[in-house]
């Protein structure tokens, strides 16, 4: 992958003239969703943490991948990740399927223990949030305790409503263990997958009524308990029941919920509108989609843009983030006896045994896009869509987002950023990438820009 610093060939804006193959029209008037940040998911982090920190084993490897990965600084050689999803409990990628209360009919939740998690994930938490003060972090269970479904095992079967105030509370007292470790949550979840019943891993299926009740219930004992500011996220699945489970949940407690997370392993990436569209108010989440070890590095670059991070985004995705974060070569360590991920899951970043790592092709998308959405300045806000279009006789070569990030300081000016992807890599079925001369309007002006192949994030400053 080849990366070109801009800085010495800047994008001037001038009086407009003919427009090129493709014209790009920016329009910071129509402002959209303020962008929560990209990122993945912490399932694991054992070999990592164990071979890189634990045994005092290329420990400046552990530094070096947090610091590449969650780096906000502006204009630092990182990609600034600052969304991070966190299972509580077990998930497909744990050594062992557990919960944090496995004792039958505990409904007073007296065996309950977050320590039961990894104490490892606790201090890797902390580092990232070291490094990134602006880290969100979003957590949420894979399955309830057995004793709390039909199948009476947290590896598939269904939820018992007679749990609902129980399970609940044990949605709080998650956020409290995670609280006496020094991590705050930004937002909960109330299951990962919940018309999702896979017998091999942590799974559960919970109906959008038994769902919108439980948010109903959390909702006040975050309130009373000091949680009043986290999110309750629902539905965290597929694009194909958008028009469906989510809009129930908003309908039958949308006072509870702060919007709906989706995942990309079934339907299409504009099956989110049916969401957005019925509740515009509410956040749209993109939470998890995977790629696999062996698949072709640039037509999964391709797919990722046109599908989250610009494709989710334009569908009002405040967010985008893939499944795990870090995984050895082989997609482990997994759940033994698990059937997620037949085909090795690739992670964002490789990591092995004996300390050496690599990014993988989901590491510099995902960095593109958070490039132009992190802010300018210290504590500043993150970037706000504005509306794009893209014309011209070229246009669906390119794909566009765009961005306004504000300032701290009111008198300074605006950034204004642009992601770019150019796919025109082939003419009549042969490879053949060709750059696009595209002209950029924004208030009046005009710029000029080729993009290469690939992906482009421009910047831009105005009043």
């Amino acid at each position: 992958m080849t990366y070109t610093n801009l800085l010495q060939n800047p994008v001037d804006f001038v009086s407009p003239g003919a427009t090129g193959q493709v014209d790009i029209t920016v329009n910071d008037g129509a402002l959209l969703q303020s962008m929560l940040g990209f990122g993945a998911t912490l399932s694991v982090w054992r070999n990592a943490h164990a071979s890189m920190a634990d045994v005092n084993q290329n420990s400046a490897n552990y530094w070096s991948i947090l610091n590449t990965l969650f780096d906000p600084t502006d204009g630092a050689n990182a990609a600034g990740l600052s969304y991070l999803r966190v299972p509580l409990g077990a998930s497909d990628f744990s050594g062992t399927a557990y919960s944090f209360d496995d004792e039958v009919g505990d409904t007073a939740l007296k065996s309950f223990d977050v320590n039961k998690a990894p104490s490892y994930l606790f201090s890797v938490i902390r580092d990232i949030q070291g490094i990134n003060p602006y880290l969100k972090l979003h957590v949420l269970p894979w399955s309830p305790p057995g004793w709390m479904k039909d199948s009476g095992t947290i590896k598939g079967g269904s939820f018992k409503s007679e749990f609902t105030g129980v399970y609940a509370n044990y949605l709080l007292k998650s956020l409290q263990g995670l609280q006496s470790h020094a991590i705050s949550a930004y937002a909960i979840g109330i299951q990962n997958e919940p018309e999702n019943d896979n017998p091999t891993y942590p799974t559960c299926l919970i109906t959008a009524d038994q769902e919108a009740k439980i948010g109903a219930a959390l909702r006040p004992l975050l309130d009373a308990n000091g949680f009043s500011d986290v999110r309750i996220v629902g539905y965290e699945h597929n694009w194909d029941d958008a028009g469906n489970y989510p809009v129930q949940l908003m309908e039958d407690a949308g006072s509870a919920f702060s919007g709906a997370a989706f995942h990309c392993y079934e339907g299409d990436v504009s099956q989110q509108d049916a969401f957005h569209n019925a509740f515009a108010n509410k956040g749209v989440y993109f939470t998890e989609c995977t790629g696999s070890y062996g698949t072709d590095w640039w037509e999964n670059i391709k797919w990722y843009m046109d599908n989250i991070f610009i494709g989710a985004v334009n569908h009002g995705a405040n967010s985008g983030l893939m499944w795990n974060l870090a995984l050895d070569g082989n997609g482990n360590p997994k759940l033994p006896g698990t059937a997620s991920c037949s085909t090795p899951c690739r992670p964002v970043v490789t990591v092995n045994g004996d300390g050496s790592y690599s990014y993988n092709e989901d590491f510099y998308v995902m960095a593109q896009a958070s490039k132009a959405v992190l802010p300018r300045d210290k504590n500043g806000p993150f970037g706000q869509r504005v509306a794009v279009d893209v014309g011209g006789s070229l246009s669906g070569l390119l794909l566009a987002s765009a961005f306004k990030t504000g300032r701290t300081n009111a008198s300074d000016y605006r950034r204004y950023s642009l992601v770019v992807l150019n796919w025109n890599d082939n003419q009549n079925g042969k490879w053949n990438p060709t750059p696009i001369e595209a002209t950029i309007a924004f208030r009046g002006k005009q710029a000029r820009y080729t993009f290469p192949v690939g992906v482009t994030t421009l910047w831009w400053y105005a009043e």
